[in-house]
Formats: C-alpha cells, sequence, structure tokens
C-alpha cells in the first residue's frame, strides 16, 4: 500500500479541487447512509408494537439522548393525530428522501472521481512521451520498441483499469467504513469492539493472497511487450519475411509469445478472480458471527441493543461488508497495477544522459570554426573514437570517408550531442558544446540522412516539419530548391497528399528529395549529409546530387560519403580507419600519397 500512496502523491496534487468536493460528497453520503438506517428504527419499532410513547420535548442538543427524544416525540404526536398507517407512509417518506441524498451525494463524489481519474491517466501518458523525446539515443538502443509501445499503451490502461478505477474505492470506501463504525459505536460499543476483533483476521487472509498477483503481472507485462515487438518487427520486415519464405517461422514465433502470455495470464486471471468469492465468503462468516453473539447476548439480556435496534445495527454493519469487498477487491487490482507503474518508471526515472548545463548559453549562427579536440568516444567498452582533432572552417565541405564501422557517422553524432563524449571536447567558436543549449545547438544543423526518415502525414507537413511559421510560398521554394516540385505537383492533391508510413507511396529517390528540401527549408548553417545518395540509382542519384550542391551552396557542410565520386570537391576529405583519422587533404592531394583513400578509389573506379 505504500506504493499505491506515493504514486497518488506523485500524480494527485494538481486535482485538489476535485479531491477535497470528492471528499466532501462522499461524507455526506455516508451521513445520510446512517440517517436513512436510523429512521428505520421507529418504522419496525411500530411494526412490532415496542415504539416509545414520548409526550415531552427536551431540547435540541447534538446528543444520541436528545435526538431520539425529539424524534418520537414527533412520531408520537403525528400517530395520536392520524394513526399508525399514515405515520408508517410519513417515516417512510423521510427515508426515501435521506436515500435521494444519500446517492444524490454518491454520484457528486463519483463525477470527481471521474475527473481526476482520466487526468491522471492523460498525465502520465504526456510524461511517458516528453521523457521519450528528452532520453538520449544510447536508451533506445537497450529497449525494444514493442516493449517501449507496450508501457505508454498496455501499462498505462493496466495503471487505468487497475489503480486509478480503485483511487474512487479509496477516497470513498474508508469514509462510509467510519462514519458507520461510529453509529455502530454509538449504538452499541461491547458489540463494535468485538467486530473490531474479527475484521482484521479476514483482511489479512485477503491481503496475503493479493501480494502475488504483483509478481505474475509483471510477467505478463513483460510478455506483452515482446509480443508487440514481433508485431513491429514483422510490420517492418514484411519484404524480408515474404522474400525468404519465413512466414512459418515468424508464426511460430509469435505462438510461442502468445502461448507464454497466455499461460501467464491464466494464473493471474485465476488469482484475481478468487477476490470476490472469498471476499464474499469471508463477509458471511463475519456476519454469522456477530448475529450469533449479538444473537447470544439480547436472548441473555446483556446486549444495550432491543431486538429492532439490533436488527438496524445487523442493516448498518451490512453496509460496512459491501464497501469492505469493494476495498478488498480494490487490492487485488492495485497489485497487478503497482507492476505496470514499476515498468512506466523504467522510463519516466530513467537518467537523462544528455544533460544541459544550468548556465548554457544562447547561439544564433556559426560565425568561425568548429573545432573537434583530442576526442575520445566509446559505445560501453568498445573504443570507436580515440583522440580524434578537426578543424572546420565556416564555409567548408568537409567529407568523411572509409570501410563501414570506422566510426565518422559516430563522429557527426557527437556534433548535436547524439551523444556525449568521454573525452576532449567539441567546440563551436570556442564555445564548449556542453555550454550551449540544447535547443539551439541543434537549432544551428541541418540532417539529411542516408534513410530519409518521414512522417505520415503530408508532403507540405513533411518539408516544414521542426520549421514554425513558414508559408506555402517558402514550402513550394525549398521543393524547387531540392528538385522535388515537379514530382509533388503530380501527385494526387500535390502539396497536401499523406505519404504514407515513412514515405511509402514514394521511391527512394522522391523521399531523399523530400528531406533535403525540408533541410533546404530550415536554412541552417551547418550541414550534416549522412550517405544522403547511396542506396538511389544513377538517375535518382543525379538529380539528389544537384539537390544537395544547391543546398550546400555557403553553408558549413560535413559529408559522409561511400561513394567517393559525390565528394571530389570537398575542400578537405577525411580517412577514418578504426577510429582514427589516418589521411586529410584534398582529392588530388590524397591521390598523390598513395594510401588508403587511392586504394579505396581504385576499387570503386574498378
Amino acid at each position: 500500500m505504500k506504493d499505491f500512496f506515493k504514486i497518488l502523491r506523485r500524480f494527485i496534487p494538481p486535482y485538489k479541487k476535485q479531491l477535497f468536493l470528492n471528499f466532501l460528497f462522499n461524507l455526506l453520503s455516508a451521513l445520510f447512509t446512517v440517517f436513512s438506517m436510523a429512521l428505520m428504527s421507529p418504522i419496525l419499532e411500530i411494526m412490532f408494537g415496542t415504539n416509545k410513547e414520548i409526550y415531552n420535548m427536551v431540547p435540541w442538543a447534538m446528543t444520541k439522548e436528545s435526538l431520539y427524544n425529539n424524534l418520537y416525540y414527533y412520531i408520537t404526536f403525528f400517530k395520536v393525530a392520524h394513526g399508525v398507517g399514515l405515520t408508517l407512509l410519513f417515516v417512510g417518506c423521510f427515508v426515501i428522501l435521506a436515500t435521494l441524498l444519500k446517492v444524490g451525494f454518491y454520484y457528486l463524489g463519483a463525477y470527481e472521481a471521474v475527473y481526476m481519474r482520466n487526468g491522471v491517466v492523460k498525465d502520465i501518458r504526456e510524461q511517458i512521451y516528453s521523457k521519450i523525446l528528452k532520453l538520449a539515443l544510447p536508451f533506445f538502443s537497450e529497449e525494444r520498441k514493442g516493449d517501449i509501445i507496450s508501457r505508454i499503451t498496455g501499462d498505462v490502461t493496466e495503471v487505468e483499469n487497475s489503480i486509478m478505477s480503485s483511487l474512487d474505492m479509496f477516497l470513498k470506501n474508508p469514509i462510509i467504513i467510519v462514519v458507520l463504525l461510529v453509529a455502530m459505536l454509538v449504538m452499541s460499543p461491547h458489540m463494535t469492539l468485538f467486530i473490531f476483533m474479527v475484521l482484521p483476521i479476514a483482511g489479512i487472509i485477503i491481503g496475503r493472497v493479493g501480494k502475488s498477483l504483483k509478481k505474475v503481472s509483471r510477467q505478463g507485462q513483460d510478455k506483452m511487450g515482446e509480443i508487440l515487438t514481433v508485431v513491429e518487427e514483422t510490420l517492418g520486415g514484411l519484404r524480408i519475411i515474404k522474400a525468404f519464405n519465413a512466414e512459418k517461422k515468424m508464426n511460430a514465433r509469435f505462438n510461442f509469445e502468445l502461448h507464454d502470455y497466455r499461460h501467464i495470464m491464466n494464473r493471474l486471471m485465476r488469482r484475481r478472480e478468487l477476490a470476490s468469492p472469498l471476499s464474499e465468503l469471508l463477509g458471511t462468516v463475519v456476519i454469522i458471527i456477530v448475529v450469533w453473539y449479538g444473537g447470544t447476548l439480547i436472548l441473555s439480556k446483556n446486549s444495550e441493543l432491543s431486538g429492532p435496534a439490533f436488527l438496524i445495527y445487523l442493516g448498518i454493519f451490512y453496509q460496512i461488508i459491501n464497501p469492505a469487498k469493494a476495498f478488498s477487491t480494490a487490492l487485488y487490482s492495485i497489485q497487478k497495477g503497482l507492476a505496470s507503474m514499476d515498468r512506466i518508471d523504467k522510463i519516466l526515472k530513467a537518467d537523462v544522459t544528455i544533460p544541459e548545463s544550468p548556465n548554457a548559453q544562447s547561439v544564433s549562427t556559426l560565425i568561425n570554426t568548429i573545432e573537434y579536440r583530442n576526442i575520445t568516444f566509446a559505445y560501453e567498452e568498445k573504443v570507436v573514437l580515440n583522440n580524434v582533432s578537426l578543424l572546420i572552417p565556416k564555409g567548408k565541405t568537409i567529407a568523411l570517408v572509409g570501410q563501414s564501422g570506422s566510426g565518422k557517422t559516430t563522429f557527426v553524432d557527437l556534433l548535436p550531442r547524439f551523444y556525449d563524449l568521454i573525452g576532449g571536447q567539441i567546440l563551436i567558436d570556442g564555445v564548449d558544446l556542453r555550454d550551449i543549449k540544447l535547443h539551439d545547438l541543434r537549432d544551428l544543423m541541418g540532417n539529411v540522412n542516408q534513410e530519409a526518415i518521414l512522417f505520415n502525414d503530408s508532403i507540405y507537413n513533411n518539408i516544414a516539419f521542426g520549421v514554425e511559421h513558414t508559408t506555402m510560398a517558402d514550402v513550394i521554394a525549398a521543393a524547387k530548391v531540392a528538385n522535388a516540385h515537379n514530382f509533388i505537383i503530380e501527385t494526387e492533391h500535390g502539396y497536401d497528399t499523406i505519404i504514407g508510413d515513412r514515405g511509402s507511396k514514394l521511391s527512394g529517390g522522391q523521399r531523399q528529395r523530400l528531406s533535403i528540401a525540408r533541410a533546404i527549408l530550415k536554412n541552417p548553417p551547418i550541414l550534416i549529409l549522412d550517405e544522403a545518395t547511396s542506396a538511389l540509382d544513377t538517375e535518382s542519384e543525379r538529380l539528389v546530387q544537384d539537390a544537395l550542391e544547391n543546398l550546400m551552396k555557403n553553408r558549413t557542410s560535413i559529408v559522409i560519403a561511400h561513394r567517393l565520386s559525390t565528394v571530389r570537391n570537398a575542400d578537405l576529405i577525411c580517412v577514418f580507419h578504426e577510429g582514427e583519422i589516418v589521411e586529410r587533404g584534398t582529392h588530388d592531394e590524397l591521390i598523390e600519397m598513395d594510401g588508403r583513400y587511392k586504394r579505396l578509389h581504385s576499387m570503386q573506379m574498378f
């Protein structure tokens, strides 16, 4: 329960007003529950002929004796004037009114609880998505996509269905139970103390069974993450699955995960379904014990209660049974929800490994140079870059070449701080990247990657992505520079055409030209091109290369290329090998060196 209240302290504070109103309405509902039950006492006494005839009023006071005396005075007065039948109807009308107020306040309390419940669920999803955007790329290399999707969907839904649905019970039922127990104490302290001795035994039994749910529930949610991972990989790799006739293999993998999930959920559901019958059985046992004990006291003339009063007492006690049962059911649900909250917290409490300095500076443009000074970087134990230095003057084009895995992509990924250095510094105009505001730093740069990353949206929104206050004229101008305008206007709806998941309705060259248009519209002073033409056919490559040359004019550009023909005009070519720059110079200078670059060039020419 400690974990449950920690969750409430984290997410309930924005809803203090609703919490107060919920408490107030539930308290009034509980008070009218007692009042409606108390009004049954004179009805029973009139029916059994044991009612008291009281002909004198006493001063009103908040005491049991004063309230009873004056209530029975009015009943006696009405009975003498109108007879027993109308008296029963008169008292019954008050019972109906009290019940109406009871259920009315009950609904108002539930009304406020719904606002809190849905608000907290919304807040949790907002926090998860916001944290996903803040977390550094290394976090996602350790996590499965399907598992992350499972947490923001299935786990949050489980928190909603268990913890937040139980919130109303925890706000309402304790109030009802306390008010009714106070009423029972007023009626018969002796009997109520006996009940206090019996109820905790039932609570301990229910709590023991509920605790086992948390572990099994966590296993179920983990397994659902694995299932969603298989689905995500299947959707992303359908072409390969069909090309290699691997449908049977993937089906077997999916069915294996489903079988495990069913087994886990069978165990979980069977234990959860135990909650209602177990609480009902224990409730019945407690009632029988109370009836036996109370009946024994009344028959032996040792009870403070008369026969009708004992029936009212049992009626009030029975009103406690349903909230207590709901309380026990909530305990089961909460254990299941806490397991989901643990998985959600793996995202919410993950460290942001690319922190922004409290005294970070603002920058608006590149003035002079970018300098890599003795930088070192490693993925866990594997060193990828070792003591690399490079000075990039403003307006120059720097090409990075070398075999795959030599550190080129990591080298450029360090500039927008997708990762942080282990050693050395990267300086922009003499200022360390870690001392620049992250938003301002990334605003200096435009990226065009080997795989054009587009969104399932219109062509216009994909080009204008990340650029505020743009116009259609600006977007069209950027598309023309990127050699994309002609094919765009030939699509069904022009710039309003939806391009499908990851731009699946377009060819590779068209997707790449859209990503170039996006970079042109952003108009960044620093441009990063990561093998932007390597996956294209010859004609598409020519169009994209022309677009890139338009984009690179008067910009500081860092270009990763496997096709050396695309970078022969670069101001400086750096050859990477095993995390180090082993050669640097212009194309002609490197050919004259007769080293690694010339061997790469000769192989491509051959």
